[in-house]
């Protein structure tokens, strides 16, 4: 599956042709470097492992550094491995850029949620809560949680109140409205998981909508209306 590592920039509007209104989030995809090509002889799997970001070189160890002088790129801060078909297109040190997705292209993003802390049962898995009269004693509290008294006991995986956010979330069939190749910049319809300047994995979308042919249209075309939609976010 075509993929690349990227950082959510923010969110905003856009209006079409028609007045909607619609939501679209802008990642910064690419550049990216591969480090390592996985092969089925070599390694079981076909995959390459792929680098985004740089980093500073003396906060790297002495391993990490001889790793990307192997690859021949310069100590890189996000690194992820995705599954591929067919590694004979890919070597150690190949960039990739945005000119692997198209516009109209879906894609699945994969990013970590925002932490929300320790959170009640209400707020993080949706619960009714109690009464809100005075005197009723029991509004947003933990209620009974065993399960009867045949079982007697709290059944194992039992949603309680803890620790809520900082998971890895996929969102799928993202479209993407623009790409801007001369920025590396990736605008998708709707909102992807993560606070400004998280990293995310772009991936090509596993369920794309029915009847869905990919569109031709070269991503030179759109440089415009990119610049356009991020103006206000500079």
């Amino acid at each position: 599956m075509t993929g690349i590592l990227g950082k959510k920039i923010g969110m905003m509007n856009i209006f079409d042709e028609l007045g909607r209104n619609t939501p679209i989030t802008i990642i910064e995809a690419g550049p990216c470097y591969v480090l390592q090509v996985k092969t089925k002889e070599t390694d079981g799997y076909s995959a390459i492992q792929v680098g985004f970001a740089e980093k500073k070189e003396r906060l790297v160890n002495k391993p990490a550094k001889g790793r990307f002088k192997k690859a021949g790129t310069t100590p890189l801060r996000f690194i992820r491995e995705l599954i591929v078909k067919d590694t004979a297109p890919y070597k150690a040190g190949q960039k990739l850029e945005t000119d692997l997705f198209a516009k109209g292209d879906y894609v699945d993003v994969t990013g970590t949620s925002i932490g929300k802390g320790f959170q009640g049962g209400v707020r993080r898995w949706g619960w009714k809560g109690g009464p809100g009269g005075h005197g009723s004693m029991f509004h947003r509290a933990v209620g009974s949680i065993q399960s009867g008294a045949r079982l007697g006991r709290v059944t194992k995986g039992h949603h309680l109140p803890g620790h809520m956010g900082v998971d890895k979330i996929t969102v799928q069939n993202l479209e993407i409205m623009d790409i801007d190749k001369a920025n590396n910049l990736m605008v998708v319809r709707g909102s992807v998981p993560g606070h400004k300047n998280s990293f995310v994995v772009v991936r090509e979308a596993r369920k794309r909508p029915k009847g869905w042919i990919k569109p031709k249209q070269s991503n030179a075309a759109s440089k415009r209306s990119v610049k356009t939609h991020i103006a206000g976010k500079k």
